[in-house]
């Protein structure tokens, strides 16, 4: 079984609907054949590559002081063993961070490095666009840190990423996270732990009922 999870790096709901799918699949009796693919989606793909506060970009966005956002997803994150620090977080350009993500995937440590970019960002305050974070990202999630620099430095995988952002948007993926379940099965948002298990159990049951 595949389920495909399109989301970005600066979304808040993308990391507490990553903890409430990692709750689900460990309540799924057939985890092990499970193949997650985090595929990449921009909330803003016009975005500067020079971060700025991104309380500041949330103020405009919203028209109202950042606290007044920031405080319900603090606590949302919180009920998910996450740690929001959003009063530090830097907004920047995600486009760099997904090409590191697709690089993870060929490598096999894409969940890891999903994991370490969402903590660095609305927990440590890091920069998402700056290649030496980045590498040292990948490197404490068990990549190598030269090679995945090197990797930054090039132009590799820009295209396969331009790509799959076009197909979330030719599939009619226009809100993150979406969950895609083998093919058939689509959630959209941060649902919940036992939503999650269900789906993942209803895409079960339809396949093996196809292949009965």
């Amino acid at each position: 079984m595949k389920v495909e999870i399109y989301s970005d790096l600066v979304c808040p709901w993308c990391y507490i609907g990553k903890r409430r799918f990692e709750k689900a699949l460990d309540a799924f009796p057939e985890a092990a054949g499970v193949d997650v693919v985090y595929r990449p989606f921009q909330l803003n793909p016009t975005a500067a590559q020079t971060p700025e506060p991104s309380a500041h970009v949330y103020e405009r966005k919203f028209g109202r002081p950042a606290g007044a956002v920031f405080g319900p997803l603090t606590r949302a994150a919180a009920a998910e063993g996450i740690t929001f620090r959003m009063d530090d977080a830097l907004a920047t350009n995600t486009f760099q961070a997904h090409r590191l993500l697709w690089f993870a995937r060929r490598h096999g440590r894409q969940a890891e490095v999903k994991e370490r970019l969402l903590a660095h960002y609305f927990t440590d305050g890091g920069d998402l666009g700056d290649r030496e974070a980045l590498a040292e990202l990948a490197g404490a999630a068990g990549l190598d840190r030269g090679a995945a620099l090197a990797f930054l430095a090039s132009t590799e995988g820009a295209d396969e990423v331009r790509a799959e952002l076009a197909e979330a948007a030719a599939v009619g993926v226009t809100a993150v996270p979406t969950f895609v379940i083998d093919g058939t099965v689509v959630l959209q948002g941060a649902q919940s732990p036992e939503v999650l298990l269900e789906a993942l159990r209803r895409a079960a049951a339809d396949r093996d009922h196809a292949t009965a």
